[in-house]
């Protein structure tokens, strides 16, 4: 989430001096030699570039060996973004352009798993808006949210576009639900990644704290639609599937051990929870956990 804030930053930074700015992306891993050397080169009419390369950290030896004689000698007005999510392949590449070979920079983007590292990421959030959030009000948002940094960052934006004044713990648990939203969230992972007695148990802590099963259903159906968006277009880009990259990547994990079947299946269920915890059903529990069971087993139990 953190690069690809990044790559929108800069994009939008260029577009901003500049909107006829023209975006290229590659693939280092599947690079025919030439073209990284061909794309940025000037142009008829001299509008500048943003090349933004995918998969650095399993790149070709062909890409790779244009972009170090890319380094030696950078387009005029073009600028390249490297992606690359760690290991060492490409070594030479990275301490070339840490080393400030062809002006490069280097952008570092750490995963944050410390709660307090996820304050500092909220607060900075709000401070940047010269929106308050109060420090109750920070733990319990973080709190919410902490297993994913892109849900985190998307509930401060609707925070700051809705909530008006300082935003309190009320404010917070007003629109988030705290504990109950996030333990709906926690039952859905569980299930999702075929773990039935930890999702099981799950759901009962959360019954027990007072949720309500309404929202737990919804947060499975909002996960499971993801998925089913993700998988009915392998390839599409996020934009085109009306979601952030993050999302994508989510959904992409989520999906392992899924066929489109049991994907069906699973919607099928998710349907029919919906209605019996509305009043279709006399026992919406038991609705609920009949539905964990069909998710858990990735949709085979209606497939």
């Amino acid at each position: 989430m953190l690069a690809e804030r990044a790559q929108t930053m800069l994009r939008e930074t260029l577009r901003a001096d500049d909107p006829s700015l023209e975006v290229t992306d590659l693939e280092a891993d599947g690079y025919a030699r030439g073209t990284l050397l061909t794309i940025a080169s000037p142009s008829l009419f001299g509008e500048p570039r943003l090349i933004r390369v995918s998969g650095v950290e399993k790149a070709s030896d062909e890409f790779l060996l244009d972009a170090l004689e890319y380094l030696t000698a950078p387009a005029e007005g073009t600028t390249v973004v490297l992606r690359h999510r760690g290991g060492n392949r490409g070594k030479k590449l990275l301490d070339a352009v840490r080393g400030g070979g062809g002006g490069g920079i280097e952008v570092v983007c750490a995963e944050l798993k410390r709660d307090a590292d996820k304050q500092d990421f909220a607060a900075a959030e709000f401070r940047l808006a010269g929106r308050r959030i109060a420090p109750a009000a920070l733990r319990a948002l973080v709190g919410a949210f902490s297993d994913d940094l892109g849900e985190l960052a998307a509930a401060c934006r609707q925070l700051i576009a809705d909530a008006e004044g300082d935003i309190d713990e009320a404010t917070v648990r007003k629109y988030y639900g705290g504990r109950v939203e996030t333990t709906a969230f926690e039952v859905a992972d569980l299930a999702i990644a075929g773990r039935h007695g930890d999702a099981l148990i799950a759901l009962r802590h959360a019954l027990d704290s007072g949720a309500d099963p309404v929202p737990i259903v919804a947060a499975f159906a909002m996960k499971i639609r993801t998925m089913a968006k993700v998988a009915g277009a392998r390839g599409a880009s996020a934009a085109s599937l009306g979601l952030a990259p993050w999302q994508v990547d989510r959904a992409r994990r989520d999906l392992a051990g899924w066929t489109d079947e049991g994907l069906g299946a699973a919607i099928q269920a998710l349907a029919a929870a919906d209605a019996a915890v509305k009043g279709a059903e006399r026992d919406p529990v038991f609705a609920l956990e009949r539905v964990v069971g069909v998710i858990a087993a990735r949709g085979r139990a209606l497939a």
